[in-house]
C-alpha cells in the first residue's frame, strides 16, 4: 500500500454516481478543476492510498466452487477449479507464515481479509487486528471436566486478553471439504497452538526467520 497526495485522474473516468459517493464521505479530499490550465478537466483526489489490485480471497475461491458446480471430476472445469482452490488455500497459508516470520499475528483471519495478485501470490491486507505474535498466548483449548462444560454452547474456560485458541480457527475458516482437505494436508499445523507458541520462543529468543517472496522455481540458483 503506497499513500500519495493531490493525485489527478481525468474526469472523465469516474461516473457521477461515484462522484456523488466522494462528495457524500469525503468531501475535503476532493477537487474538480483544470489545475493545469490545458483545458482538461481532472478529479483531484487530495490524500490517497493506492494498492495493487487484487482478487478477494473468499470471491477467488468461490469462482472455482461455481465452476467445479455440476461438473464430473475429470471434467476440464473441475479440474481447474481443483487447481484454483490449491492454489487459492496453499498461498493463504504461506502468507500467513511469512507474517508469522516477522512476528506478526493477523488476528481475523478469514479469506476476505486476504487478496490474490495476478502473480497467484496471496497478500493480507486487513490490519485492524493483528498483534504482535510474542503479546499473543497460544493455548489449546482445555478438556471438559464435566458432562455440562462439554455440552455448554458458551466458552467455560477462563480466556485472558491476549490469549489465541489457534483449534479453533477450523470451523470459520474450512466448512468446504475441498477447502479443508488442501489446508490440512499443507497448512494443518496451523490450527495447532504449539506450531504459533514455538515460533513465539524462537522469535523470543531471537531467531530470524527467512522469509522468501518468490517460489523455490523462481529464485536465483547460486553455484559453490
Amino acid at each position: 500500500t503506497l499513500e500519495y497526495s493531490g493525485v489527478a485522474f481525468p474526469r472523465a473516468r469516474f461516473d457521477d454516481e461515484l462522484i456523488a459517493e466522494i462528495e457524500k464521505f469525503a468531501p475535503s479530499q476532493l477537487e474538480i478543476s483544470d489545475r493545469d490550465g490545458d483545458g482538461q478537466v481532472e478529479v483531484i483526489l487530495q490524500h490517497v492510498y493506492i494498492e495493487r489490485r487484487m482478487i478477494p480471497l473468499n470471491i477467488y475461491l468461490q469462482e472455482a466452487f461455481d465452476l467445479s458446480q455440476g461438473c464430473a471430476p475429470d471434467d476440464p472445469a473441475a479440474l481447474r477449479a481443483r487447481e484454483q482452490i490449491e492454489r487459492g488455500v496453499v498461498e493463504y497459508g504461506n502468507a500467513i507464515k511469512d507474517l508469522v516470520a516477522a512476528n506478526i499475528f493477523p488476528g481475523d483471519m478469514l479469506w476476505k481479509n486476504f487478496g490474490i495478485t495476478r502473480h497467484g501470490k496471496v497478500v493480507f491486507y486487513d490490519y485492524d487486528e493483528i498483534e504482535y505474535i510474542t503479546d499473543c498466548n497460544f493455548r489449546r483449548v482445555p478438556e471438559p471436566r464435566t458432562e455440562e462444560e462439554e455440552m455448554s454452547g458458551e466458552i467455560w474456560y477462563t480466556v485472558g486478553p491476549k490469549d489465541v485458541f489457534p483449534e479453533t480457527f477450523g470451523p470459520f475458516l474450512l466448512g468446504n471439504p475441498a477447502v479443508r482437505e488442501v489446508f490440512m494436508r499443507h497448512h494443518g499445523d496451523l490450527l495447532e497452538a504449539d506450531f504459533w507458541q514455538g515460533h513465539k520462543e524462537r522469535i523470543a529468543q531471537g531467531h530470524v526467520f527467512d522469509v522468501f517472496p518468490y517460489d523455490q522455481e523462481k529464485r536465483f540458483i547460486t553455484t559453490a
